[in-house]
């Protein structure tokens, strides 16, 4: 009896389970270090605004110092994509660009005013027409939360660190 060849698709898959366990992660890691570290480049570059929403901060974070919240966000967005592309404390630089994402949309992007749950949807969009405007930042919460739970993978400095231990 003879053995059954592979089909072209179960071969091609193959390939790609393959290819998927080296470099599953790094479209997801590209993507956010570029995003956060745009938005640290426009705190470096720009002047703190925080100021003016400060109390809209959840708690703990409506205690600290409106410049000092300033510096910690900037400094996250600067620090944690670098990490993302080193793949080194991705787990940690992760977690902290979350933290700093919830930050943001209670604070910022978060309708302010909604009676139900078709005004809340209205926020679910990217524009500038009010209704607050959540949607990317969810989209970098989701990007995000695999990184959380799996880690940066086989092609970063996590992985080679584990290999060394």
């Amino acid at each position: 009896m003879r053995p059954l060849a592979l089909s072209p698709f179960k071969h091609a898959f193959q390939h790609v389970d393959r290819l998927g366990s080296w470099g599953a992660d790094i479209p997801l890691r590209l993507f956010l270090a570029w995003e956060f570290f745009e938005s640290g480049l426009e705190k470096w570059n720009g002047d703190n605004w925080f100021e003016q929403i400060n109390s809209a901060f959840p708690f703990p974070f409506d205690l600290i110092p409106a410049g000092l919240n300033w510096q910690l966000s900037m400094w996250a967005e600067l620090i944690a994509p670098v990490l993302l592309l080193l793949g080194l404390g991705t787990r940690f630089a992760a977690f902290s660009l979350m933290v700093l994402t919830v930050v943001a949309i209670a604070a910022v992007h978060w309708p302010a005013h909604w009676s139900s749950l078709s005004e809340l949807a209205l926020g679910y969009s990217i524009s500038d027409k009010g209704f607050g405007n959540y949607k990317l930042p969810l989209i970098y919460l989701v990007a995000a939360l695999p990184l959380l739970l799996n880690g940066a993978g086989r092609l970063s400095l996590d992985a080679l660190l584990r290999r060394k231990a």
